[in-house]
């Protein structure tokens, strides 16, 4: 298959050059995102690879149809960016990355969650100036705190896995209950309960119409004073407005987020030489008990050779025009 892949950075080249001569597909690598102004560009081609960002609403679906590209891979778990009911409508046929390395985006988070604890990221600044004063450094334990975990898919059961390891209480809020983590001492909540226990909240669910804004100013009232929140599932589970009131108010100790509802045009660029619009990220980075990393969380070697790996499979699959192991259907 011709490949029109889209949103592309050098890591991205990189980790499909490796696996590419062991598959019969050619890719063209097209660094703008993909939207409705940018789809001609996959003119010519049999699929398009997108990514998280990247707009497969109606109208760039409506597009896409019109150029006779009906195969699309989205090299992520997520596809809230897709309007499925449009693209089971044209009859596109959709695979994605269900999973890569859960552990990566889990262990980011954890990495979010023992920065704020220990302002390991202020002590390294001091160091570099050559001030080795540790006032203002004090910290809090991990170990012995209850942490709330919502959304126990792959990479929510890695972090539940690891946070048990450090000596925490495990709570957790989930359609499907896992039971091999109820065996291991996870207990499972509904939201308000868990809001209420939770030293530490930790988000690892996709964003559904269910979930959008899950943390907003009536769900942060029902929480611990202090409470820490993390997030690296998707921005929109967060209204930033409300987080950033509970910020000023004290309601939210801690916040470390590695997406951002409005991300779209800041993630994945350097803007270090423009001046962001953004009023709300601006307002939030003068918190000095938050932490915001952008969109990194998937970001190691063995996820993105297996992001690599798995497109690439769906894309022999609809090659071959049989069963598609990894497709996402409308359901009505």
């Amino acid at each position: 298959m011709r490949v029109a892949f889209f949103s592309t950075k050098s890591y991205d080249k990189e980790s499909f050059n490796h696996y590419l001569p062991d598959h019969s597909h050619e890719f063209t690598y097209f660094e703008p995102k993909l939207d409705s102004n940018t789809i001609a560009l996959a003119e010519g081609f049999d699929a398009i690879c997108s990514f998280v960002n990247d707009h497969l609403d109606e109208k760039t679906l409506i597009k896409l149809d019109e150029l006779g590209v009906k195969n699309i891979v989205l090299r992520c778990a997520g596809y809230n960016q897709v309007n499925l009911e449009k693209a089971a409508e044209l009859g596109f046929k959709l695979c994605r990355v269900p999973a890569y390395s859960p552990e990566a985006v889990a262990e980011h988070a954890l990495a979010l969650l023992m920065t704020l604890s220990r302002k390991t990221h202020k002590a390294y600044n001091r160091v570099r100036e050559n001030n080795y004063s540790i006032e203002g450094l004090t910290g809090f334990n991990i170990h012995g705190k209850t942490v709330g975990v919502i959304g126990t898919g792959a990479i929510g059961k890695a972090f539940c896995e690891i946070m048990l390891g450090i000596g925490c209480k495990l709570l957790a809020h989930d359609i499907y209950e896992n039971e091999e983590l109820k065996k291991l001492g996870v207990t499972y909540l509904t939201l308000d309960e868990l809001f209420a226990q939770s030293d530490i909240i930790s988000l690892h669910c996709p964003l559904t119409p269910d979930t959008f804004h899950l943390i907003n100013s009536t769900t942060l009232s029902k929480m611990k004073n202090g409470v820490v929140i993390i997030n690296t599932s998707r921005g929109a589970l967060i209204e930033t407005k409300s987080v950033i009131k509970a910020l000023k108010n004290r309601k939210v100790g801690n916040l470390g987020i590695d997406v951002y509802e409005q991300e779209e045009n800041l993630f994945f660029q350097n803007l270090s030489e423009t001046i962001v619009l953004d009023e709300q990220i601006a307002r939030l980075m003068t918190f000095p008990n938050v932490l915001i990393t952008g969109h990194q969380a998937f970001l190691t070697h063995e996820a993105l050779a297996q992001i690599a790996k798995t497109t690439l499979q769906n894309l022999d699959e609809l090659a071959a025009g049989g069963d598609l192991s990894n497709e996402i259907k409308w359901k009505s």
